[in-house]
């Protein structure tokens, strides 16, 4: 068991009782689940209800703490298991019901898919994707999660295949938010690059996204068990691909609610900036930033003002960050990815979202 939540000491501490639903989905054959807490990790904490097919445990959890550490375990049998990878935070703070998804036979490592590719019509080439799905997926079916649909595939995961062999370590930021209970967990599909410069700019990026839009989504959306609703949708790329991404949000707000746009070369070979300031406000968020010299650092400035001029409203509707000394390139971007995974499904967004934190 991984326990960063023992203390010699205890540090924090409430003068009333806090309370909390929590429920733990798991399908479960045969044996119980019980709760074990950061208040006596060696105490069993029983469940006060089970659903009639056997799948979820709820659990009424209180405290003098305004957060708490958890961790379910299995018993069956004679044989106790804990639930694999690190203890689960459960903040005291919230009100609705927090659901858990354990899994106890399964790697704390995510996995990937292999490199597929299928045929666009639209684009008349291949698509070849790569998709990072998180731990447990396999395990526990009763996870559905939100995807985030990344450009130029190729540089996100292995460096083998990235450009200069710098890849973005996705799967390393994530499964580290993931360590520290800052976002709900993820499938990041990487779309990999054909021509970026015909198809991540006008005219070409029009037919790209219709590709993605038309073809590839409805294709990951029966091999996913992907949440519905374009606010668990997310498109990001850098550079040309903050543009792509930032105009497939643009264009089909209703298919992707989120996107980040890292390093962008707003206005090179596109209209996008003329479109924000001239076209109704669209329900879509964005996620803007740069790099400081020469990294698109004045553009991407220009566009986030031009979002504040059509009444975005800054911290709800869009955000913008700009990094001094920092270089276009991908060790740049990978450094940063955890800032708009938080934005888009971090606890806060969750909850806004009306899933609880």
């Amino acid at each position: 068991m991984t326990d960063p939540a023992r203390r010699p000491a205890e540090l924090y501490h409430t003068d009333t009782v806090l309370s909390r639903t929590l429920r733990v989905r798991y399908p479960l054959t045969e044996g119980r689940i019980v709760l074990r807490t950061g208040l006596d990790w060696d105490r069993d904490l029983e469940a006060e209800s089970v659903s009639d097919d056997g799948t979820t445990f709820t659990f009424r959890v209180e405290a003098r703490k305004p957060f708490l550490y958890f961790k379910p375990c299995w018993l069956v049998r004679d044989e106790e298991r804990w639930a694999v990878g690190a203890n689960s935070l459960l903040l005291m703070t919230g009100r609705e019901a927090r659901d858990s998804y354990p899994f106890f036979n399964s790697s704390e490592m995510g996995s990937f898919t292999p490199v597929e590719e299928f045929d666009s019509a639209i684009l008349g080439r291949k698509h070849r994707l790569c998709a990072y799905v998180p731990p447990g997926y396999h395990e526990n079916t009763l996870r559905r999660y939100s995807v985030l649909y990344m450009q130029d595939g190729q540089n996100l995961f292995f460096p083998d295949q990235a450009f200069m062999g710098r890849d973005w370590n996705v799967e390393g930021s994530i499964q580290i938010l993931d360590r520290m209970n800052a976002i709900e967990q993820a499938v990041v599909i990487g779309i990999y690059s054909g021509d970026r410069m015909a198809e991540y700019t006008k005219p070409g990026y029009e037919t790209y996204a219709r590709s993605v839009v038309e073809e590839l989504v409805p294709v990951a959306r029966t091999r996913v068990r992907s949440l519905d609703g374009p606010g668990e949708s997310g498109v990001m790329g850098s550079s040309l691909g903050g543009v792509v991404s930032f105009f497939m949000a643009w264009q089909y707000p209703e298919v992707f609610g989120v996107a980040a746009c890292m390093s962008s070369t707003f206005s090179h070979k596109d209209d996008l900036i003329e479109r924000v300031l001239s076209e109704p406000k669209n329900p879509a968020k964005f996620y803007l930033d740069s790099g400081w010299p020469e990294d698109n650092f004045e553009v991407t400035l220009a566009m986030a003002v031009a979002l504040q001029q059509r009444n975005y409203v800054f911290g709800q509707d869009f955000i913008h960050f700009a990094f001094p000394l920092q270089a276009h390139e991908e060790g740049a971007w990978a450094r940063r990815i955890h800032l708009p995974m938080q934005l888009f499904w971090g606890k806060f967004a969750a909850a806004r979202r009306g899933r609880a934190a």
